[in-house]
């Protein structure tokens, strides 16, 4: 997005859809899964403007409806672990959406009162994640130093409890690929960490970033059940984040093999949109399913290097799915490092008091997706390409005991061709289970396909025949499967 205004673009519909296909609940077709291919998206969100004076007129404003204020400390208090999901001390559903700061070492001037005031009253976070490298220059365990480290750390705990924010203190490791290289250290610092805020309400524990490097999940869980214990010891009912092998992305493997000594425990997936899309969308989806309790404690809608292009339909995608789980997500980063990854742009040198023309295109979006002036699903979708996004618009279609609903979410010209966004819900109407699925769809001519999500795709000339994944083929009597989707170019969905 360009320029110092967010414009909201109001969109119209104008592709209709018919016929569909349905080969219903049964055998599928052995397919290979499509690449999807990445998409950078622009958005412009509109502001109603009152008369300010000139110096507060582009100030960022809380735009917070009074009766939607998100989870607090003082208000859901000290959090636990129920299932799959974070839950406040009155037992209600607790989903924490905020930001993290880049490595404390680097970039100590973001953790500051009136920069976390900010970020709670106008960004709308209720959460903040303190990152202190441990290895890299300036790193706790290398050639930092540890007491100006932790003082960093508490006055961070410090702001954020003053600001009625829930605070993430974050070991993380990098370059250090296995966190058993400095057990020792962790240990120590957790336990004197886990000392000073035993029983605090506001602090959660992330005791490895990004396990990499080969690092195993054995040896990840026989680092995580020494750490746990030791800030147990002091703060039982604490909730700790553990970080999972490749990055914080094979959530299986910790699904397959859970901690099960502690309560209170919780996994961390990392994803960037830009690289990171279906694939790993499913392997979260199914480690959920299987029961695990997983917290995204890292994320970004630019590619894993923290550069490179901005894909807001995927990051809509990702945003979409985590609030249907309940999820928790954090962004990174919170400074002015030139990178598209980091809210605001490198020319700002201020600490607090952002205005729009201070922030990135990344801070755009987040401050859209926190504030709700477009919903999360929306951010990815709106203006997708730059182009005329339509409303969206439901046709629903029966195929035995299944009830099809096809959506066009977005259409859009690229390169000489009408792209089309289209989503997908099928439902069970009988009283019987669905084991899998196979849906046909015709299009008016031959198409290419350039994405596509929760599901095998396969293009046969003028028809895209998709099956089901194996996390989402089994539909119970009476529910449905939803969050497929893909977009096609060339043509449009066939009707009668």
């Amino acid at each position: 997005m360009k320029g110092k205004k967010i414009l909201q673009i109001i969109l119209l519909l104008s592709v209709m859809l018919g016929a569909v296909w349905l080969s219903g609940c049964g055998s599928k077709k052995g397919l290979e899964e499509t690449k999807p291919a990445a998409k950078s998206t622009e958005k412009d969100a509109e502001k109603d403007k009152t008369e300010k004076s000139a110096a507060a007129k582009d100030e960022i404003t809380d735009v917070r409806p009074e009766d939607e204020k998100p989870a607090a400390p003082s208000v859901t208090g000290a959090l636990h672990v129920e299932g799959t999901r974070l839950m406040g001390r009155g037992g209600e559903p607790v989903q924490l959406k905020g930001i993290s700061t880049h490595g404390l070492a680097w970039f100590p001037q973001y953790v500051n009162k009136e920069c976390f005031r900010e970020l709670h009253e106008k960004w709308n976070a209720n959460v903040i994640r303190l990152a202190m490298y441990t290895a890299e220059s300036g790193g706790y365990c290398t050639d930092g130093d540890p007491e100006y480290l932790k003082g960093l750390i508490r006055d961070g705990v410090r702001y954020a409890k003053e600001q009625d924010m829930y605070v993430i203190i974050d070991w993380h490791i990098l370059s250090d690929n296995n966190p058993n290289m400095h057990l020792a250290e962790a240990k120590a610092f957790f336990e004197e960490m886990s000392a000073d805020y035993a029983g605090e309400e506001h602090v959660l524990y992330e005791i490895c970033n990004e396990p990499n490097g080969g690092t195993g999940w054995s040896e990840i869980k026989s680092y995580a059940e020494e750490v746990i214990g030791t800030i147990h010891g002091n703060d039982p009912d604490a909730v700790i984040l553990v970080g999972t092998p490749n990055w914080s992305q094979f959530v299986d493997e910790a699904a397959a093999d859970p901690i099960t000594d502690y309560e209170n425990i919780m996994y961390t997936l990392h994803f960037y949109a830009a690289t990171h899309t279906d694939d790993l969308r499913g392997k979260l989806s199914a480690a959920v399913e299987a029961g695990l309790p997983v917290f995204v404690s890292e994320y970004g809608i630019c590619d894993a290097s923290g550069s490179g292009a901005i894909d807001e339909a995927q990051a809509g995608l990702w945003t979409e799915l985590l609030d249907k789980y309940g999820i928790s997500y954090v962004a990174w980063n919170l400074s002015n490092k030139e990178e598209t990854s980091a809210i605001l742009k490198s020319s700002c040198s201020k600490t607090s008091g952002f205005s729009e023309e201070d922030i990135s295109d990344s801070g755009r979006w987040l401050y859209c997706m926190l504030t709700g002036e477009m919903s999360a699903a929306d951010a990815g979708t709106a203006g997708a390409a730059g182009g005329e996004q339509k409303t969206q618009t439901d046709h629903v279609i029966m195929s035995g005991n299944i009830e099809v609903t096809v959506r066009l979410k977005n259409s859009w010209e690229e390169g000489g061709k009408e792209v089309f966004q289209y989503d997908l819900t099928l439902k069970n109407l009988s009283d019987q289970d669905c084991t899998d699925w196979a849906v046909d769809i015709p299009f008016q001519s031959e198409i290419a396909l350039s994405d596509g999500w929760n599901g095998n795709y396969e293009v046969q000339g003028k028809n895209l025949h998709i099956t089901s994944k194996e996390y989402n083929g089994a539909i119970t009597a009476g529910t449905a499967a939803a969050d497929v989707g893909f977009i096609v170019s060339g043509g449009s969905v066939a009707f009668e």
